[in-house]
Parts: structure tokens; sequence; C-alpha cells
């Protein structure tokens, strides 16, 4: 592995430690982190967690709760579980190597109250970045969207939710994997700034459970001179919560 540095997330409560090359964490996991409401005491799995990113905002936001991370590289597992530990929260968290193709053992399906993931964002079959890490990040592998689906599914409780964050051009391919499988979808587009077209989408569901769909405001990000607007700066920074 490249040499690694030690970066801040969430205004330095969380300590995560990650490649210094390929791919780095951006906001996308603080975000999906932020729109998980888990009580205290309710179990949450976080499918493909590279370096724990999602999972340790998400252990920093809700104290009570218990975070699994599933990776199937070693080294990031490694990794993330090194930052739990400086982090403060590894008494809490757990990060397991995985494939959400075959569940280690130890998880048992239909036992996590949240599932929440971060995909990869391109299909395979596209161009891929010649850095292995970038590339198993952002792209499809064996495990296609509808393999990130249904293992959410099989993992969730009965009423759980399940929660991606995606392009918001897939969209269609995400709704459709979902569809007849879970209900009470909710639709949250992230802005980039007021009036330009979304590019990331949160998208919620509840397992077993059958209700209408809804289309949320969303968060705009950005606000008129670049910086993020407040809204914005209350999730990435002071660990505020999203209300889907």
């Amino acid at each position: 592995m490249t040499s690694i540095t030690e970066d801040a997330l969430l205004d330095g409560r969380v300590r995560l430690l990650q490649p210094a090359e390929g791919y780095r964490v951006a906001i996308d996991p603080v975000i999906l982190a932020a729109a998980v409401s888990a009580a205290p005491g309710e179990r949450v799995l976080d499918l493909g967690t590279g370096t724990g990113a999602a999972a340790l905002c998400l252990a920093v936001r809700e104290p009570g709760c218990r975070v699994t991370g599933i990776e199937r590289e070693l080294a990031l597992v490694r990794l993330a579980q090194s930052s739990a530990e400086l982090t403060g929260v590894a008494g809490r968290v757990d990060f397991m190597m995985g494939d959400l193709l075959a569940p280690p053992p130890r998880l048992a399906p239909a036992s996590f109250h949240h599932v929440m993931a971060n995909p990869p964002y391109l299909p395979a079959g596209g161009t891929i970045s010649p850095e292995s890490g970038r590339a198993l990040a952002h792209v499809e592998g064996e495990a296609g969207l509808e393999d990130w689906v249904r293992a959410a599914l099989t993992m969730a409780r009965p009423k759980g939710t399940i929660t991606f964050i995606h392009r918001a051009d897939r969209l269609d391919a995400l709704i459709a994997a979902f569809a007849g499988r879970a209900g009470e979808l909710v639709l949250f587009p992230l802005w980039p700034e007021a009036g330009r077209p979304a590019k990331r989408i949160l998208v919620r569901v509840r397992k077993a459970v059958a209700a209408p769909a809804r289309l949320a405001a969303g968060l705009v990000l950005h606000g008129e001179r670049g910086g993020f607007t407040e809204a914005a700066e209350a999730i990435l920074r002071h660990g505020a919560g999203l209300i889907l």
C-alpha cells in the first residue's frame, strides 16, 4: 500500500487514516452517515466501508449505536480499525474483511436496524482508472448495483432502513433494483448549487414496508460564492443529522 495520511472529518472528531494516493474520502460518506437515524442500541451495517469514513462519522454522531463495516480489501480494514481506535469508538465499531457476494458467516441476515452503502458509482465496462484503489472505489467489479441492493435487503431487519448515496444519473437503475422489495422510498437530491441539477442523490427505503414514494426537498451544498451553505456546514463540520 502507498503511504498513509491521517485526516480529520467532522471538525476533527473523526480521525481517518487513508492512502495518500488513489481514492480519497470526500463529502459523500459524511452525508451518507448523516442520513441514517440510528437510535441508541441499534445496529448499523456499512457495506463496502472502505477506510470506514461513514461508519466512523455515524458512530461519533450517534454515540449509542453500534456499527459494523464490511470491506473486501484487508489493508483498508486494518486502516479503518486503526481509525476507530484513534477516534475513540473502537468499542462500538467493528470492521471485518468480507465480500458482499459472500458475506462473513458471523453477519447474520436480517440482524441490522439500518444498512448504508456508498457503492461504486460507475457500471462495469467503462473507463477504469490505472490506479487500482481509485478503480475499486469508482467502478463496479463482480458485484453490480443489484448485488449491492440484494445484500442490503438480506442484512436489514424487517422494517429496517436501507440508505444509499449514488449518482443522480443512475437513479433509474437504483429504483428498479429496489422495486417490489422495499417501500417508503425517499429521494433526497444533493444540489451542488441552487438552480443546478443534482449530481448525487440519497435514496432510502424500508424493508418489508408498503408505503408511497416521496421526493424530498434535498440539500443545497454550495452558496453563490462557492463555499458550503450553512446547512451543509452543519452536517460536514458539526455532525448534524439529515431529516429525510
